[in-house]
């Protein structure tokens, strides 16, 4: 039967529908041959590997805003890590220190959190963090809290990593180079409002402070504020290099501040009733005198992963010190030389320390005991290592006790000996045997009696190296 006009129209269409298939295939399959990466060029590329966290610090802004990464950089080296680098974290003072190790192309991560101290033993407690840095004691409720890592105020959990000064600090232009706790004290809760009443000019004083979280401010309230308020009108801050350089552009600020963070501004001496007034330098707050001197704290489960414990024990270690000592804080290595005699000491005391070298560092013991300190038993042994250094004990070591001034007189020339006694003991055991040992009761005091940190600071023992 012969096809109509319309019946040939629909039968051509699929006709060439396929033959222009056909077409486009040839010709995609052309392409294909003479560009074989044509489709190579589409795909997409692989996504880089995620860092592994293989380590977390969370806690204060002065360990963590410098320190913390200076050591995490130089553990991941350590390790063998290549590439080495810093990254930004999500939030401000947050970043993480990552590294290669050969053969693994993961890169492996250190990540560090400084949001204040506050948030260490919570985000140690959710098993956020490896390790809590503190730049105060631990409390005692937080250390309940944490109870199920293990007794966090033994030698176990808490290890002082190094040592800062908490200085008060002005602008350069401001004549006040010296103030008393008192005077601090009454500043910082606006009861003193003008330059004027300390002795600087004519000109209201402006108040800045680190924010709750710090443990800077933990350390200033403890010492300094006790159950003051701090004024209304101090601007507060995270950031402890923000702080300092505001202070150093205005003339009429004052701030605290640890150690390394003066920068452009300047330290004021700090005196109490009975104590000579002193500076933060190195030497002051290596012996703990200085009466805003502080502790820097690592805190850890009692039975930690083996790297964190490794981590640990590289920053306490002379490598480590060296990095704490070159990021600005005062670094836990024993040195010879630089520290002073007791004032108003007495005869015996000046006849033992004559041709002497007093030692960095005071032995000091837990509060209401005669138990060495946490630092104090790590100090042992930095102690004898230095003294193993050929030359170093060519005259012996000599251990000056002290007391406070609480109670009679008798009981605390007993206490001070028996003090430098029980450090005595300790050498002993470590083959050094003292050249001298004797104690001075409550003479020659680096603080006031009158509060309790005053007096801990008082109940000590002082080493001096003889040269001859």
């Amino acid at each position: 039967m012969p096809q109509t006009k319309e019946s040939k129209g629909r039968s051509a269409g699929p006709v060439i529908s396929v033959a222009a298939i056909l077409i486009l295939m040839g010709g995609g399959l052309a392409l294909w041959r003479f560009d074989p990466q044509l489709f190579q060029k589409t795909a997409k590329t692989p996504a880089p590997a995620q860092p592994e966290i293989i380590l977390s610090m969370h806690g204060s802004n002065t360990i963590g805003a410098q320190l913390a990464g200076a050591l995490a950089e130089a553990f991941l080296k350590g390790q063998g890590a290549q590439a080495v680098s810093t990254v930004a974290g999500p939030k401000a003072d947050e970043y993480r220190v990552l590294g290669t190790m050969p053969g693994d192309p993961r890169p492996k991560a250190i990540e560090i959190q400084a949001h204040g101290s506050g948030t260490a033993f919570p985000d140690l407690a959710a098993g956020k963090c490896d390790i809590g840095m503190a730049s105060r004691p631990i409390k005692p409720e937080e250390a309940a809290a944490l109870a199920k890592l293990g007794d966090m105020t033994s030698p176990a959990c808490e290890h002082v990593v190094g040592l800062d000064g908490l200085a008060i600090i002005v602008n350069k232009s401001n004549p006040v180079s010296a103030l008393t706790t008192s005077q601090v004290a009454r500043i910082f809760t606006g009861e003193i409002a003008n330059w004027k009443e300390v002795g600087g000019a004519e000109a209201p004083i402006k108040v800045l402070s680190r924010d709750d979280k710090s443990g800077t401010y933990d350390t200033f309230k403890a010492l300094v504020l006790g159950k003051g308020k701090l004024v209304e009108s101090a601007l507060r801050l995270e950031d402890s290099s923000d702080l300092s350089d505001r202070v150093a552009g205005d003339p009429n600020a004052i701030g605290f501040i640890g150690l390394p963070y003066i920068r452009s501004a300047k330290a004021v001496a700090i005196s109490e009733a009975g104590a000579t007034p002193l500076v933060p330098n190195r030497v002051t707050v290596a012996t703990e005198d200085y009466l805003l001197s502080r502790r820097l704290f690592f805190y850890i489960a009692a039975s930690p992963d083996p790297l964190v414990r490794r981590f640990v024990e590289f920053a306490l270690g002379s490598g480590g010190q060296d990095i704490v000592a070159r990021i600005g804080f005062v670094e836990l290595n024993v040195k010879a030389g630089g520290g002073s005699a007791a004032a108003n000491a007495p005869p015996e005391y000046m006849r033992m320390i004559e041709s002497a070298q007093r030692l960095s560092l005071n032995f000091r013991f837990r509060p209401g005991s005669s138990e060495l300190d946490n630092r104090a038993l790590a100090d042992l042994d930095r102690v004898a290592g230095f003294l193993s250094t050929p030359g170093q004990n060519r005259g012996g070591i000599v251990l000056c006790g002290f007391s406070d001034s609480i109670g009679n007189s008798e009981a605390n020339q007993a206490l001070s000996v028996n003090r430098a006694s029980v450090v005595a003991d300790e050498f002993r055991r470590r083959g050094i045997v003292p050249a001298e040992v004797s104690g001075f009761g409550a003479s020659s005091p680096v603080a006031s009696n009158k509060t309790e940190d005053g007096r801990q600071k008082n109940r000590r023992v002082e080493v001096w190296l003889r040269t001859m």
